[in-house]
């Protein structure tokens, strides 16, 4: 394979080429992808598994996922994994020992030398002339242009160097992950706006929907898990990872503020510490459920929340959880995230301020907005995730065609 120099593959250097359907090799012959995640596939299902369960319909995939570090193990430990309901969907695990985890560079060499191990052995032929999809910036250095790819993509979910804890090289990996990148992909308008600057071939895909399953918190044979079936009611409710993005101010004033009713919160922690958290009596902290478990929780919520606070982390979210709430027809209210306001502004309650966060979920829970859940409903069955992936691939095929 030819490595092309960041000035020709960031798109400046050159035009993408229309091509009709089923005119390059790509199109004819499925290509492998090879995804670099820094989100574990076991983990909150998101953007990352939405996709690459769907694109396995098609494609092999190697999904690789880099676990925190171990204090007790001596050298890096590896794992493979195949699942029966994703066959074309393989799962390569590397985690580091604690004490090697500070060496950069030995990192970067020690995870290409694994995954290049396993596509040697294991996975021998299996992912020969593949594309590398990116989620994670600092993997760039590792592989890009390391792994006789075919093209190179950058699907950017979050803004992570805004993220607490975010290693410091990030934004420079970052940047080299714009340069090299074939097609940039963004989670959110407000990133799009940003990376479009930095490379040309990048486009605005928000996160789709699954309704059939989110659907479920409308049927009358879901049933409401126990733990909040008898909450007082209303029961104003989110779910998703409980993290630095939370306004935890806002949900103690919310709790206080209703005191007949309950605050569910649905999800892991991450980064925070639980002696932090308000301990209002109707607040109530469910930690992690899953998947599976979303639409039954959302049959117990009279009102659906996105009580995010308004700062470095939450300046770039586009949440994935906006058009799964609207599919579970419920009403919703939001902090006013930039992309909230954007995408869904004509259904999603948008509270610039605690007091209007508070009043809105109050109205909502008394009366309902019928147009507005209508909006959703319809919104919601227009962005599934099948449609973002068929025009991701169209994407691709033009990148590859390009090159």
């Amino acid at each position: 394979m030819t490595v092309l120099t960041p000035k020709a593959r960031n798109g400046h250097a050159r035009k993408p080429v229309n091509r009709k359907p089923g005119r390059t090799r790509a199109q004819r012959r499925p290509y492998p992808l090879i995804v670099h995640c820094h989100l574990c596939w076991d983990w909150v299902w998101q953007r990352p598994q939405q996709f690459m369960s769907r694109f396995s319909q098609k494609h092999r995939v190697l999904f690789v996922e880099t676990m925190a570090p171990d204090e007790n193990l001596v050298t890096p430990l590896v794992q493979l994994r195949r699942f029966e309901k994703w066959p074309n969907l393989t799962l390569l695990r590397l985690q580091f020992p604690a004490w090697r985890w500070s060496n950069g560079k030995w990192v970067d060499r020690e995870r290409r030398t694994l995954v290049k191990q396993a596509l040697r052995g294991p996975l021998r032929g299996e992912f020969n002339n593949a594309v590398q999809w990116f989620y994670d910036p600092m993997a760039v250095t590792a592989f890009a242009g390391q792994m006789g790819e075919i093209a190179i993509v950058y699907d950017c979910m979050d803004e992570l160097s805004k993220f607490k804890g975010a290693p410091p090289e990030i934004r420079k990996r970052e940047a080299e992950l714009l340069a090299v990148a074939d097609v940039v992909f963004t989670g959110g308008r407000r990133m799009w706006e940003s990376k479009s600057q930095h490379n040309s071939n990048c486009h605005f895909y928000g996160c789709g929907v699954d309704v059939p399953h989110f659907s479920k918190a409308r049927s009358p044979q879901t049933v409401v898990p126990e733990d909040i079936a008898n909450l007082p009611k209303p029961v104003l409710g989110y779910f998703g990872v409980v993290d630095e993005r939370i306004d935890y101010e806002l949900l103690e004033k919310l709790a206080i503020a209703n005191p007949n009713g309950s605050v569910v919160m649905v999800g892991p922690m991450t980064k925070i510490d639980p002696a932090s958290l308000p301990r209002p009596k109707n607040l109530h902290w469910m930690g992690g459920r899953d998947y599976s478990q979303l639409p039954a929780y959302c049959k117990g919520f009279d009102v659906c929340m996105m009580p995010f606070a308004l700062n470095e982390a939450t300046e770039y979210i586009n949440p994935t959880k906006a058009l799964e709430y609207m599919a579970t027809g419920r009403g919703i209210v939001s902090s006013a995230i930039y992309d909230v306001v954007k995408n869904f502004g004509s259904v999603v309650k948008v509270a610039n301020s605690h007091n209007d966060f508070i009043a809105y979920c109050r109205a909502a829970a008394e009366h309902a907005d019928g147009e507005a859940i209508q909006r959703g409903l319809e919104m919601a069955s227009a962005n599934s995730w099948e449609s973002i992936v068929e025009k991701m691939e169209g994407h691709i095929v033009e990148a590859l065609a390009a090159r």
